[in-house]
């Protein structure tokens, strides 16, 4: 028998007998695109997780034909000016999220699909314990390509994951990674057929279910807390900068080149 917790609105939430649960970003018409009430909803549905003791393993998926493409960029650029002040909002919700995601007790599975892009799709990816992604699965970056820089702890998850120079080539030049050169990187754990992605999650996470939950709970923190300098050190400073950058001249042109589908022309203003 499946638990409904959450089954309306943005983010969906059920519980499995076996302890398996499925939060679903639910905003497919927006390639579910974050926004500052959409983050919200992920931060109750993350909360709910918390307070579940049942909990043995969560899948993180997205409804329709994207994982999570980011940022909500049309609902990003309807704020103008207000932007800052609209993107502090929305990177402290996203902070949390994260940080909540890594300090889960029950190992958290990303099943990706489609695109998985900026601090939103990409930075939900690095902060997942293990990724398995469909053939056809893409992951971008994004933030520079749109006048911003990397949020969701991005800064300190993807060096530990691909190492520093791959790092610096992936938000820098912002290549589109094919699910099998992000598997080759150390970014997914594993590629599957498109078809096969519901059934290769599950059988995953019912794998953990099936294990130790207060050694696989230790286990998942000691390797966090191992990442170095912890993610929880860096957000503040990534909150700061991505502020500060969605002010200037080249993040509402970065903006509006992506809504346009075009190349931005970027001045350094």
């Amino acid at each position: 028998m499946t638990d409904k917790l959450i089954d309306t609105g943005m983010v969906l939430l059920d519980l499995d007998d076996s302890g398996v649960g499925r939060l679903t970003l639910n905003r497919p018409e927006a390639a579910n695109g974050m926004s500052v009430p959409f983050l919200r909803a992920l931060y109750d549905a993350l909360m709910r997780c918390h307070r579940e003791p049942a909990l043995r393993v969560l899948v993180l998926r997205g409804a329709g034909p994207n994982f999570c493409a980011g940022g909500d960029i049309k609902d990003f650029a309807s704020k103008g000016e207000a932007l800052p002040d609209y993107l502090r909002e929305a990177t402290s919700w996203l902070q949390i999220c994260v940080t909540a995601l890594m300090r889960l007790n029950a190992p958290v599975v990303a099943a990706v699909h489609g695109y998985a892009a900026g601090g939103g799709g990409f930075g939900l990816v690095c902060a997942a314990d293990l990724v398995v992604a469909a053939e056809s699965a893409k992951f971008l970056p994004g933030a520079t390509r749109a006048g911003m820089a990397p949020d969701a702890g991005v800064s300190v998850t993807l060096p530990r994951l691909v190492g520093l120079r791959r790092a610096m080539e992936l938000v820098l030049t912002n290549p589109t990674l094919t699910a099998a050169r992000a598997q080759e990187i150390g970014l997914v754990t594993t590629v599957v057929p498109d078809d096969e992605l519901d059934a290769a999650a599950a059988k995953l996470a019912a794998a953990l279910a099936a294990g130790a939950p207060l050694a696989l709970a230790e286990s998942k923190r000691l390797l966090w807390d191992g990442v170095g300098r912890s993610v929880e050190s860096a957000l503040p400073d990534e909150a700061r900068t991505v502020a500060a950058l969605s002010g200037t001249a080249d993040a509402r042109e970065g903006l509006a080149a992506v809504i346009e589908r075009r190349r931005p022309v970027f001045t350094g203003k």
